[in-house]
């Protein structure tokens, strides 16, 4: 059984196949919730201009990296053309113990590695409302080859395939249909009992509710 204390944040993970509006909905989704925050990685690649320490990421050296992920720091981590990246579980837990929202965009294979360590992880895949809608976007982003597009239409059929293991399922159809769907996900879930006992103990204390908060 967990040792963790209870925390009235959330965990929040938005998974989607590329061109899905993933990226799109959870922009808009933190511009009108401020007590949502995108999980920040660490990575050894250098910062690139316009970018700042703690916002797009975590910068640091590969000594620092290495030492943290033979830590177990990282929920995952991958090597990608040379660089190192990692999502650090310790920064999520004390996001959270704030009383702060955590979202993380990542893929399902990630989303089960961090329901190991957060198994209240509230769950979000998007979906598009077809695949012949998919294939257009990815057309009309034009940022991708024919070759590359089919690689990416081919891959969403897989990671589709594990929408069942996700609480919600949002069809990004009209886009701000989706996001109110979005939105209401996270108020719904700050809603939840051991989020409330937590963040109100007090008053749930006066009230003679005394739960066992683990």
């Amino acid at each position: 059984m967990s040792s963790k204390p209870a925390s009235s944040g959330c965990v929040f993970i938005v998974a989607a196949p590329s061109g899905a509006g993933k990226s799109s909905l959870v922009q808009a989704l933190l511009a009108q919730e401020p007590d949502v925050g995108l999980s920040v990685s660490y990575t050894t690649r250098a910062p690139r201009p316009g970018e700042v320490h703690g916002r797009e990421y975590f910068f640091t050296n590969e000594q620092d990296f290495l030492q943290r992920q033979a830590s177990g720091e990282f929920l995952e981590s991958a090597l990608v053309h040379g660089n190192h990246y990692g999502t650090s579980r310790l920064t999520i837990e004390a996001q959270i113990a704030k009383g702060k929202d955590v979202l993380l965009e990542i893929d399902w294979q990630g989303a089960q590695l961090v329901r190991q360590q957060f198994p209240d992880a509230v769950g979000i895949f998007i979906l598009p409302p077809s695949m012949e809608a998919l294939k257009e976007r990815l057309i009309n982003r034009a940022q991708d080859t024919e070759e590359v597009i089919a690689r990416r239409l081919q891959a969403a059929a897989g990671e589709i395939a594990h929408a069942p293991e996700f609480e919600y399922v949002i069809i990004n159809e009209l886009f701000e249909t989706a996001l109110t769907e979005l939105a209401a996900i996270v108020k719904a879930s700050r809603c939840r009992y051991m989020q409330q006992a937590t963040k109100h103990s007090s008053f749930f204390a006066q009230l003679g509710i005394h739960a066992n908060l683990k």
